[in-house]
């Protein structure tokens, strides 16, 4: 038996540029340098573009390798998704003195030697990476609001690219994938049990987003005291945990 269909329509893309407007045509990804940001907390926030293979490069702690993905029917877990790959968004951190945006162990330094490709959940070998980079004011305190900020702060530029790629033809996708909850009555039910982290700070998660992978409409599991969270196979392949470690 099946239900909630999950159809995820994939558009590659090839080339990643910065441009004055954000827009996807012929497989090519063209950003604006525009960021929203709090000029009281943020000291600067620099976009970048990082190409395949050019990684001999410093960069500032990572925070997050983020999918870039969007809801254009449904809910997570069922109706249409779209997602985009060869493109996902590097987040780096320090302050104006250097100091790294971490908790337990910072990973500032040359980009090949702290990021390990074509693991699950990180870039593969031809994936451009849209780096934001955030240099926080010295005197703002390291915590965990802080922390949301910076996250909230790149959300809101990734929604920028999602609301273009709501708007692209499904038609012309590359790829496109369907997957149900399958259900077998009268057979054993299986339970994957995944611990993730809880702590605060950058050791927080947060489920059933308004977008994949997103900040907006999250709920820390940090704020419901880490309770125990029940996802359909759907929801968890669509996005619904965003991990902030």
């Amino acid at each position: 038996m099946q239900s909630n269909k999950l159809q995820i329509k994939v558009f590659h893309i090839n080339d990643v540029q910065l441009a004055s407007k954000t827009k996807i045509a012929d497989n090519k990804l063209f950003l604006s340098t525009e960021v929203e940001y709090d000029k009281n907390i943020f000291e600067n926030v620099a976009i970048k573009i990082i190409k395949p293979k050019e990684h001999n490069i410093y960069v500032n702690t990572i925070m997050d390798i983020v999918p870039i993905s969007t809801k254009v029917l449904g809910r997570l877990g069922e109706g249409i998704t779209h997602t985009l790959t060869g493109a996902k968004v590097l987040l780096t951190g320090a302050n104006t003195e250097g100091y790294q945006m971490h908790e337990f162990g910072s990973s500032e330094g040359i980009l090949q030697e702290k990021l390990v490709l074509n693991k699950a959940g990180t870039p593969s070998d031809n994936d451009y990476l849209i780096h934001i980079d955030v240099i926080i004011k010295p005197d703002i305190k390291f915590d965990r609001q802080l922390a949301f900020s910076i996250f909230e702060l790149s959300d809101v530029y990734i929604q920028n690219i999602r609301e273009v790629m709501k708007m692209l033809s499904g038609r012309e996708a590359d790829e496109v994938h369907e997957y149900y909850n399958t259900k077998n009555p009268g057979k054993p039910k299986v339970v994957l049990v995944k611990e993730i982290a809880g702590q605060g700070m950058m050791y927080d998660n947060l489920v059933f987003p308004a977008e994949p992978s997103g900040m907006d409409k999250g709920i820390s599991i940090i704020d419901m005291q880490n309770m125990p969270v029940l996802l359909t196979p759907n929801e968890y392949r669509d996005g619904a945990i965003r991990a902030m470690v």
